[in-house]
């Protein structure tokens, strides 16, 4: 065969693995809404910067007949290529081979470019579409599953790792996004679960679809699984990339600056104004975030659930940072079982990645109660405390109201390192609000006022002198566990410069083995 026929036959050959499992279910592919996953990683990457590896692997499976069914690739696109000029290693599960089933040739190729971008410190970003283990491949499919979770662990802290779910993830396949960093979901055609329906109801009795059981809703609201939904792979794939721009490459690094188009001088008097003269009324946090961040441009991360508390990134001054913030119009931003795990794995990840840290402060408490105590809110409220105790990264704290008790300490408070705490002269950091501590310190008092009408009066003006001596924000400021008390509208300018004195910050945790957060 001479070099022109050899060319050639690599042409062709190149040609047959880029068809996938063909044209018929390429077109079945598109039927459901879907896109291939060759056209995903065109879509998510900068053009014309893929590099495919492995595209002619085969599976090596006899069982079953199997040695008659191959396809070139074995059911997974791998590789590296850029997003905005920086590097990321990428692999797209093909559902059109095979059911995009796992086998043990698959699983060496997605094995092969975590390596690799752990090796060059690149983030990896998986894109999953897959009826789960190849059956005929037995225990050789679940080793390659296990081979792939121990390279998800091995990876965490070190590179950024991206999930997106575009199709089925059933079964052990879930552990693999479980364990990376961020989680993203296709409304209506994707779904993550360990046990399907069926075995649902062959166990338990219960009728269920694979939406209600799995769907993206389900797991963006009530399991917290999933960090993002979106209503088409098209925007997926762009939220990704967006992400991707907010993130360092790997651990050593800092996250991308961009120049900022943001006077970070510019004060905005709504926040002056924002916070209600009646403490129990709500205002909206998503308005102070707006107006102190650069361009008011806020990617949230878990915006459905656990509502009480809000994450996500954001610049100042072209710098990206994680925000975390209690937000007052849900369930007056009380801290619960969901919101502390939430905020504690968001924190954990920006000090992983060398992200830093504003936290804005309205905590009225934790949420009592027996569903709460019985559901370990002891354990999961120190998870957040924990995960503040331990970063390392610069924290910048803004109290604009309510901080009290055990959920004043976990809010990045001055002893758990919090590194620069402001105040709004409307804060009140207190052990407990005026009702409350009225009650206690003074109900001696009240009760020998004599007539309901004296005792109400008497328990109104020692509120009163309560609040007058511990509602506000000086009292914690006398022993340095506020910085400074700063005029609201000038929040922006005050964080912004705080965080570049801080950009030269270095700390260091002793030296273990690793920690024993309480799980």
């Amino acid at each position: 065969m001479s070099q022109l026929e050899k060319v050639k036959e690599l042409i062709e050959l190149r040609a047959k693995a880029r068809l996938g499992g063909g044209e018929k279910r390429i077109e079945a592919q598109h039927a459901k809404g879907k896109y291939t996953a060759r056209e995903r990683i065109a879509i998510l990457l900068d053009e014309g910067s893929f590099e495919e590896f492995d595209m002619f692997v085969e599976h090596r499976c006899t069982n079953f007949g199997m040695e008659k069914t191959k396809f070139l690739g074995d059911g997974v696109v791998t590789g590296c290529g850029t997003i905005e000029g920086r590097l990321v290693y990428v692999f797209a599960q093909d559902f059109t081979v095979i059911g995009g089933s796992l086998s043990e040739t698959m699983a060496l190729k997605i094995c092969k470019v975590m390596d690799y971008a752990v090796k060059v410190g690149a983030p990896v970003i998986g894109i999953n579409d897959s009826g789960g283990a190849r059956i005929q491949e037995g225990v050789n499919a679940l080793a390659g599953y296990a081979e792939i979770f121990q390279r998800n662990i091995m990876a965490s802290g070190v590179i950024p790792q991206i999930s997106g779910i575009f199709g089925p993830c059933a079964g052990g396949a879930v552990y693999s996004p479980a364990l990376t960093d961020f989680i993203l979901m296709t409304e209506g055609t994707s779904y993550m679960f360990l046990t399907g329906p069926k075995v649902v109801k062959t166990v338990t009795g219960e009728d269920v679809t694979q939406e209600d059981l799995g769907g993206a809703s389900v797991h963006t609201t009530k399991s917290g699984v999933a960090h993002f939904s979106v209503p088409n792979e098209d925007e997926g794939l762009s939220l990704i990339r967006q992400l991707f721009g907010f993130l360092p490459s790997n651990n050593m690094e800092e996250a991308p600056r961009r120049e900022c188009t943001d006077p970070i001088a510019r004060m905005d008097d709504l926040l002056n104004e924002i916070i209600p003269d009646n403490p129990n009324k709500a205002y909206d946090m998503y308005e102070v975030i707006g107006a102190v961040i650069d361009n008011g441009e806020f990617l949230e991360v878990h915006s459905h659930y656990a509502k009480n508390i809000i994450i996500g990134f954001a610049r100042m001054n072209g710098q990206s940072v994680g925000i975390v913030a209690n937000q007052p119009k849900y369930m007056a931003g009380v801290l619960d079982i969901n919101a502390s795990r939430k905020a504690a794995r968001f924190v954990r990840f920006c000090d992983a990645f060398n992200i830093p840290l504003v936290t804005l402060v309205d905590v009225p408490g934790f949420l009592p109660g027996t569903g709460q105590e019985y559901g370990g809110v002891i354990v999961h409220g120190a998870k957040l405390l924990y995960a503040y105790g331990e970063a390392t990264v610069p924290k910048v704290t803004v109290t604009l109201r309510k901080s009290y008790g055990g959920s004043h300490i976990v809010m990045s408070c001055k002893q758990l390192r919090g590194d620069i705490n402001y105040a709004w002269p409307t804060a009140e950091i207190a052990v407990m609000g005026a009702d409350g501590a009225a009650e206690v310190l003074y109900a001696k008092d009240i009760k020998e006022a004599g007539t309901p009408e004296k005792q109400a009066e008497v328990a109104a003006a020692k509120k009163d002198e309560y609040n007058k001596q511990f509602s506000n924000p000086y009292n914690a400021a006398r022993y340095g566990y506020i910085d400074d008390v700063i005029e609201p509208r000038n929040t922006r300018f005050r964080v912004t410069r705080a965080l570049e004195q801080l950009r030269t910050k270095k700390q260091v945790n002793p030296a273990k083995k690793h920690d024993n957060l309480p799980l």
